[in-house]
């Protein structure tokens, strides 16, 4: 009965760490990955992640190696003692300088991974810049993400496209507390600081939609402040600029009478639509939110359905989110989604 006491914490411990994996594992299981690289700077993050990984194993398999044999050979059934190595000065400046020599060579692969990725290639003596760059504004929101394109005059949200095989630069600024930019397949993390700019960059070389997320804690829905990267051939990217610069589109039925509703409403204090009255800068650009596929930071599919939930009780369906609930008729819901939906 003694013995059974005695093991039974060291079992549940098992059991527990046993638990956690499994949770952690299933946490990760379908999430964009830095394992799978779609660009420069995210290759080099992996085989930099790779190596590190590798080398933390080997010292982990040395050390418990050591620590086993250790318990094994002088267990109390076996006979003598251990040897005493007490000011042994070989084995104390062996064990001094293992460590330090396996943290001069990850500190020799990180520097020489963060000089490849610090900086963006240099233009070329004619002065255009490497690719034709492509330069994106990134501001941080408590919940979303504002993509502002200035040489291109495109702002949008929670969405963003760039053309393939092109250097994007970015400047990453916030308007309220510490943010951190990630796209796992695409770059590494880039804090986002209220009053100041960083800037980072990134060159997509696979066509696809790869997932971004803030990685830095920001607040009630920091897990829900999501974004897409969208990379798309040259001419599919050219074919989204001209869309996004184009005005908005006229509307005609409800769509119209949603179209007064929202531009002699609370709307337009907080929401820009090219081409109108609104020009609010607190909340996302709606001049083409019907070519979202998400909305409230990438976390809500955008459609019919879900745009007349979120304007019926927008606290209920994304706790923290500075959009009130506007306490509107049904009626006025329905001509609103009629317009937001005709936003294409």
């Amino acid at each position: 009965m003694i013995s059974r006491q005695k093991n039974f914490p060291m079992r549940t411990l098992f059991l527990v760490l046993g638990l956690l994996a499994i949770i952690a594992l299933a946490g990760c299981a379908g999430s964009p990955t830095w394992f799978e690289p779609a660009s420069s700077n995210a290759a080099l993050i992996t085989h930099l992640g790779t190596a590190i990984f590798l080398i933390a194993i080997g010292v982990f398999v040395i050390v418990e190696a050591m620590l086993v044999f250790s318990v094994v050979r002088f267990s109390r059934k076996r006979e003598g003692e251990a040897l005493q190595i007490e000011g042994n000065r070989k084995l104390e400046i062996a064990w001094t300088a293992a460590p330090a020599i396996v943290l001069a060579v990850v500190f020799a692969l990180s520097l020489q991974t963060l000089q490849s990725v610090a900086y963006s290639p240099a233009p070329d003596p004619a002065g255009t810049p490497a690719g034709d760059a492509v330069h994106v504004r990134v501001v941080g929101h408590q919940w979303w993400w504002e993509f502002d394109y200035p040489e291109l005059n495109i702002t949008t949200a929670n969405e963003l496209h760039v053309p393939v095989n092109t250097v994007v630069n970015f400047d990453l600024e916030s308007v309220d507390v510490i943010h951190s930019f990630w796209v796992p397949q695409l770059a590494g993390k880039t804090d986002v600081i209220p009053g100041h700019i960083n800037h980072t960059w990134f060159k997509a070389d696979q066509l696809g939609t790869f997932h971004g997320q803030c990685a830095e804690f920001c607040g009630e829905e920091h897990a829900l402040m999501q974004f897409q990267v969208v990379v798309q051939s040259p001419d599919q990217f050219q074919t989204w600029v001209a869309q996004q610069q184009a005005p908005a589109a006229a509307m005609t039925g409800d769509a119209a009478k949603g179209e007064q509703l929202f531009l002699n409403g609370a709307c337009i204090g907080c929401h820009t639509v090219n081409g109108t009255k609104a020009a609010g800068k607190v909340g996302p650009n709606l001049t083409h939110l019907a070519s979202r596929k998400y909305f409230a930071g990438n976390v809500f599919e955008n459609n019919a359905a879900n745009l007349k939930k979120w304007l019926t009780d927008p606290p209920a369906m994304k706790p923290g989110t500075l959009m009130p609930n506007l306490h509107l008729a049904p009626t006025d819901i329905d001509a609103l989604v009629a317009y937001l939906t005709s936003l294409k």
